[in-house]
C-alpha cells in the first residue's frame, strides 16, 4: 500500500507549491512535514526560477489545526528529546519563512490554530475566507501560544494579543482582518481563480488585491474594553480589572479564563511582555524554544492533553489549581536560558 506523502511540494510556472496534504488530522504538524517544507523552501530561495511561493492545503476540512499534540505529550511524558527536534525542526520552518526573500502567499480557508498560525503569520500575503477560525488556544492544554506568538500577539492592536493568547478565543475572518492578522480576504469560491492567476504569472500582492473583498470590522465593539482590561503585567489584575468592570462581555471573558491552566496563564503574559521588548524574530523563537521543552513535561500540559484530546471530558485538573500557586520561582525557572550548546538556533 502507497501512502500519500503529507507534504506536497512542486513547481508550478516558477511558483513554488507546498500544500499540505494530511486532511484526517486537519494537516496537524508533525515533524517530517516541517522538514519536508523546509527542504522545498531552501531549494526554492536561491532558484531564481522560482519568483514566489504558495502554501495551501487539500481537502475542506481546515489549513492547518496546529501540531501533533499527542506526540508531544508521549514525548514530555519520558525525556521530551522527540518533543524539543519537533520544536527545532518547526520554529526553523517559521523563521525561515519569516525572512524569506521570496513572496509567500498563504490561503488560510478553514480552520488555522497553533502550528498552523505559526506557517502563515509569517507570509507576506495571507488569505482569509467566510470559512476561517483563527486561534490560539494553547492555554486550554497548558501550553502557550508558541510558533512566534511572543513575537506576533504583541504587535497586534492595543491588547488584542494578550486578549487571544489568553483567553483563546476564537476569531473569523472580520476580525482577523480588522487586526492585521491575515491581510485579503477572498471568499472561499474564488480561491481557487485566485491560485490559478498567481500561477498564471499574476504578482502575487497584485493578484490578492484584485480578489480582496473589503468586509467591515468584527471586534471594535470590543477594542476599548480589551485595550483597558488586558493592558496589566500579572495575570491576577486583569482577572480583577475584569470583574471590577462586571459588564457581560468582562463577565464572560472571565468565566473563560477561570478554565485556563493558572500556570499557562502566567507563562503566556511574560512571553508576551518579554517578546514585545525583543528586536529580532530569531531570540523570540530561542525564547519559546527552551521554554517549549519544558511545558511539555508539565502536569498541566499532560493533563491538558489528557483532557482535551485523549478522555475528551474537557474537566482538566490543573496543578497548581488557582494563580497564586504559580510562583516567581516557577516562571524564572521555566523561562531560563538553556545551556549555549542546548539553544535554539536558526537554519545555518
Amino acid at each position: 500500500m502507497t501512502t500519500e506523502a503529507e507534504i506536497i511540494a512542486r513547481i508550478e510556472n516558477g511558483v513554488g507549491r507546498i500544500t499540505l496534504n494530511r486532511p484526517k488530522a486537519i494537516h496537524a504538524l508533525n515533524r517530517p512535514m516541517c522538514e519536508a517544507m523546509t527542504q522545498a523552501l531552501l531549494a526554492w530561495r536561491d532558484d531564481a526560477a522560482v519568483t514566489s511561493v504558495l502554501i495551501d492545503h487539500a481537502g475542506e476540512r481546515g489549513f492547518c489545526a496546529g501540531g501533533d499534540i499527542r506526540t508531544l505529550a508521549e514525548s514530555g511524558a519520558g525525556d521530551a528529546s522527540e518533543a524539543r527536534a519537533f520544536f527545532l525542526a518547526e520554529y526553523r520552518l517559521n523563521h525561515l519563512m519569516f525572512d524569506y526573500p521570496k513572496p509567500i502567499t498563504a490561503i488560510v480557508d478553514g480552520i488555522v490554530m497553533g502550528g498552523g498560525v505559526g506557517i502563515s503569520e509569517p507570509a507576506a500575503i495571507r488569505v482569509a475566507t467566510e470559512r476561517t477560525t483563527y486561534a490560539m488556544p494553547e492555554t486550554g492544554i497548558g501550553l502557550f501560544p508558541d510558533v512566534g506568538g511572543g513575537w506576533f500577539l504583541p504587535r497586534l492592536p492595543g491588547q488584542t494579543g494578550v486578549w487571544l493568547a489568553l483567553t483563546g478565543a476564537r476569531l473569523k475572518a472580520q476580525q482577523t482582518i480588522e487586526l492585521g492578522i491575515h491581510t485579503h480576504y477572498v471568499p472561499s469560491d474564488q480561491i481557487e481563480a485566485l491560485k490559478a492567476d498567481i500561477v498564471n504569472g499574476g504578482e502575487p500582492i497584485a493578484v490578492a488585491e484584485r480578489y480582496d473583498f473589503r468586509i467591515p470590522p468584527g471586534l471594535s465593539d470590543h477594542r476599548a474594553a480589551i485595550d483597558r482590561l488586558f493592558a496589566f503585567d500579572t495575570v491576577e489584575e486583569i482577572f480583577a480589572a475584569l470583574e471590577a468592570d462586571g459588564s457581560d462581555w468582562a463577565l464572560a471573558q472571565l468565566a473563560v479564563l477561570k478554565t485556563k491552566s493558572p500556570q499557562s496563564l502566567k507563562v503566556s503574559l511574560r512571553q508576551i511582555r518579554t517578546g514585545a521588548r525583543l528586536t529580532a524574530f530569531a531570540d523570540n523563537m530561542a525564547m519559546e524554544y527552551a521554554l517549549g521543552g519544558r511545558m511539555v513535561r508539565t502536569h498541566d500540559f499532560q493533563e491538558g492533553v489528557r483532557a482535551v484530546i485523549v478522555d475528551k471530558d474537557n474537566a482538566p485538573k490543573w496543578s497548581p489549581a488557582d494563580l497564586s500557586g504559580v510562583t516567581e520561582a516557577t516562571l524564572a525557572a521555566l523561562f531560563a536560558p538553556l545551556p549555549e550548546h542546548e539553544q535554539w538556533t536558526p537554519l545555518p
